[in-house]
């Protein structure tokens, strides 16, 4: 009867610790990075947005005729969000899904765009492509 019990509890204490170690790994599964907090930050912190960029980054810099790829020495560090962008000024589209967020903004007939590309990657959000162009 002793052995029984001993085994039954025993089996009992397997099981509890199996299903524990289920819970606790289902517990430790990796979110993505809350979108809003990263990105204001990329916008305020120059260090964290350098960061977040792995260079060379996809996207080129034209200036008239003039195409640079966009290396870490001539990066001109993002400030303005593109929710602040001046839209009485400038036309503006983004768009957000759960992994991607593409931000683009233009003056009308004036050869000046800009297009921005963040995705996540390992569960971080990361600029992984920036297009401006001034012709």
């Amino acid at each position: 009867m002793k052995n029984k019990f001993r085994c039954r509890l025993f089996l009992g204490i397997i099981i509890l610790s199996l299903s524990s170690c289920s819970v606790f790994h289902k517990g430790k599964k990796e979110t993505i990075e809350d979108f809003d907090q990263f990105y204001n930050r990329f916008h305020s912190d120059p260090a964290f947005q350098m960061s977040r960029i792995n260079f060379p980054i996809r996207g080129k810099m034209i200036d008239g005729d003039n195409e640079k790829t966009w290396t870490k020495s001539n990066w001109a560090l993002l400030k303005v969000k593109i929710y602040d962008v001046d839209k009485k000024k400038y036309k503006v589209s983004y768009k957000k899904t759960e992994k991607s967020f593409v931000e683009k903004f233009w003056l009308e007939n004036s050869g000046f765009s800009s297009e921005y590309i963040f995705e996540v990657i390992d569960n971080k959000w990361m600029l992984v492509y920036a297009l401006d162009v001034n012709i």
